[in-house]
């Protein structure tokens, strides 16, 4: 119980914020970014680091299954207006699902493949594919696929596609599961997340893809760990072959 407080605490912080974040005082664009980026989305995914010790103590299977609740009980708190508790809830659900997805992950050399090639896919889909389709032509679905970080004083919201929490969720499950940089690492993707918000508000576009600069932020904060791990696992012995 005493692991789990902070967690709840921070969690019933957030969903309050974000239920009265139009009714407190309003600042400028620029002052909107720095709280968004180096408050609201680092107090968010700081219900990852918190979480993160109790990965280890639940089967694939039961986070499949918390994931898969968690995303019912999302669809109907969206369905009776409670928006603010299902942003928490949607959050969680794609959260055990990185951490699911991890399993699928035999060496840290997977997790690099993963970092490299979801960086032109997001380049790709932010730019020419379904997600510049789906923020443009259907801005209802992209909500709905969407975590929301509430500007102070507006009716109005910054947005991290499904697609980023989910990988940030599974590098930093790694850095537990592969013995990398666990904290540095959750810095860095953090600051990944309000660098890629300052520079769509500076570039005055709809959006950029999130996934480069997370990307960027686990590879270049463990690059030494992963090479050490990847010529270790290339310098192993061949098992012997039967006679």
């Amino acid at each position: 119980m005493v692991r789990v407080a902070p967690l709840l605490a921070l969690a019933v912080a957030l969903a309050a914020y974000d239920a009265w974040a139009e009714h407190l005082p309003s600042v400028s664009t620029s002052w909107d970014v720095v709280f968004i980026g180096l408050l609201l989305i680092p107090a968010t995914f700081s219900l990852l680091l918190l979480a993160l010790p109790f990965r280890e103590e639940l089967t694939s299977w039961r986070l499949l299954a918390l994931s898969l609740g968690l995303a019912a009980v999302t669809i109907l708190l969206e369905l009776a207006g409670a928006d603010p508790i299902a942003n928490q809830t949607k959050f969680a659900a794609v959260a055990l699902l990185g951490w699911w997805f991890l399993q699928f992950f035999e060496s840290v050399g997977l997790v690099l493949l993963v970092a490299f090639l979801i960086t032109p896919v997001d380049i790709f889909s932010v730019a020419r594919g379904p997600t510049k389709h789906i923020v443009e032509e259907q801005p209802q679905v992209f909500d709905a696929l969407s975590i929301s970080f509430p500007v102070l004083g507006e009716n109005s919201s910054a947005q991290l596609g499904l697609p980023d929490v989910l990988f940030f969720s599974l590098f930093l499950a790694a850095t537990q599961r592969f013995a990398l940089r666990t904290l540095a690492t959750w810095v860095a993707m953090t600051l990944s997340f309000g660098t890629t918000l300052a520079l769509t508000v500076w570039a005055d576009v709809s959006g950029l893809p999130a996934l480069p600069l997370l990307s960027a932020g686990f590879v270049l904060v463990n690059a030494d760990l992963i090479w050490r791990a990847l010529r270790n696992r290339r310098d192993e012995p061949e098992p012997a072959q039967p006679d």
